[in-house]
């Protein structure tokens, strides 16, 4: 017989009904509007993700579009009263831009670097900038297996020969890639994953990092990148664009510790591989083959642009694709939704954990029915503000406040109780007008 807990009375606890406590909160978080800036305004550039433009609207942003880079004079007139620019890797966010960008709250960056904007311009001006560094993270380990195989079997110049009308059936110098040595510079999220790809494809993998790193799987780290070029017969580059990875790997690398007959990729930034003497190994026969998807230079828009690297085109086996490496539908739809989620939890509350430039703060939320002001105040680290501040503050009630610095800016966010319109216009006066302040802003 089945039992019908539908008659059973509610547990008690001496003789009072016990209600069934929730993990949620029962007050729904505040819907904050800015005391002092009238509708936001967002600029997406280079065909951002239409999960972005989707995202802003649904906030009731002025959301403009423009499927290109932006340069010169057109982005500064652009950017003048615009208050969020969204851009990939092709727009250049100069000191000389952003000192055009009077209203600018944030950047963001619907990509991995942030090497296309002056950073420290932009924390100076109390600008903060958000990218997405792991979302594309399988679509370029994916990328690299398939270059690994392509390379492995020679099937570039195949394809291309076959295009051309010649048949070429050969089998030499074309092998599996089951039981060879991966080496791969950098392990990061987009290392790791490759790594567990590659061995689950019958490979062993090497590494090389510059930090101390628990691998996964059976990978193993090795001390040098000496030792890891000499070891391996396909290297994957995986690092970012610093003073120290550029020209990473040049003759001296190449020619004197990579193995005659293995292969190269570089799939991390343009700047690693010194491109001459990649063409030079290519076209000695030292190097069996190469994938390139990033250059130092590239076009700035889509076309018969690619005109840099002559030296590059006759090479044999050489894989050269155009900075696609994250470029899929899974992968932009991600970074769209991740980005904009910054970009709208700091235009909105204020938080801003996941920027680059700038201190990573945030607040719990301002619950509905709370008559609750929220103060961000970015300033100039230097000694005394918080005093300042804080004796501003001082005839309120402060129910939780927060304050980090990173270089030579640092953020307050603070939640000030029952302050009508009179005090409010008094104290964002007030907060304004300290001697650090370099952009202010309030919520409530």
């Amino acid at each position: 017989m089945a039992n019908d807990t539908s008659v059973l009375p509610p547990p008690t606890i001496n003789g009072t009904e016990r209600t069934r406590r929730t993990s949620f909160r029962d007050a729904k978080p505040k819907v904050l509007r800015p005391f002092d800036t009238a509708e936001v305004k967002i600029l997406l550039l280079e065909n951002v993700n239409e999960t972005a433009v989707k995202a802003f609207q649904k906030q009731g942003y002025q959301v403009e579009t423009y499927s290109k880079a932006l340069v010169g004079d057109e982005l500064i007139q652009k950017i003048r009263d615009v208050h969020v620019i969204g851009i990939r890797s092709k727009t250049k966010l100069t000191k000389e831009v952003l000192n055009e960008a009077h209203n600018l709250l944030a950047i963001g960056c619907f990509c991995i670097g942030t090497n296309q904007v002056d950073l420290q311009t932009a924390a100076k001006k109390g600008i903060a900038v958000f990218n997405s560094p792991f979302s594309n993270s399988r679509s370029v380990a994916e990328l690299v297996i398939g270059e690994i195989i392509t390379l492995a079997r020679q099937l570039g110049d195949r394809n291309m020969e076959m295009h051309q009308g010649v048949w070429n059936k050969v089998s030499k110098n074309c092998y599996e890639i089951r039981g060879k040595v991966l080496g791969i510079v950098g392990y990061g999220h987009i290392g790791a994953q490759l790594s567990v790809l590659a061995e689950s494809m019958g490979m062993t993998v090497y590494f090389y990092d510059v930090l101390q790193i628990m691998p996964l799987g059976t990978a193993k780290q090795v001390d040098t990148l000496e030792k890891l070029l000499s070891i391996s017969d396909f290297v994957s580059l995986h690092v970012p664009e610093l003073e120290e990875t550029k020209n990473l790997i040049g003759e001296r690398e190449i020619m004197g510790y990579m193995k005659k007959g293995s292969y190269l990729l570089n799939n991390a930034r343009g700047t690693v591989i010194h491109i001459p003497s990649l063409a030079k190994a290519l076209q000695s026969g030292h190097l069996a083959g190469a994938a390139v998807d990033v250059y130092p230079k590239e076009p700035a828009a889509n076309g018969p642009h690619f005109t840099d690297y002559p030296e590059l085109l006759k090479c044999p086996n050489l894989i050269m694709t155009p900075h696609i490496g994250g470029s899929t539908e899974e992968a932009q739809r991600m970074i769209g939704i991740e980005v904009s989620s910054a970009l709208i939890r700091f235009i909105n509350e204020g938080g801003s954990i996941g920027a680059v430039n700038f201190p990573e703060i945030d607040l719990r939320a301002i619950s509905e029915g709370e008559n609750t002001v929220r103060v961000l105040y970015i300033h100039q680290n230097i000694p005394g503000v918080l005093r300042e501040i804080n004796e501003i503050f001082g005839n309120h009630n402060v129910e939780k406040q927060y304050s980090d610095s990173k270089g030579d800016v640092a953020y307050v966010m603070a939640d000030i109780a029952d302050v009508n319109q009179e005090n409010l216009e008094k104290l964002y006066h007030a907060i304004t007008s300290t001697r650090a302040n370099i952009k202010t802003r309030m919520l409530y």
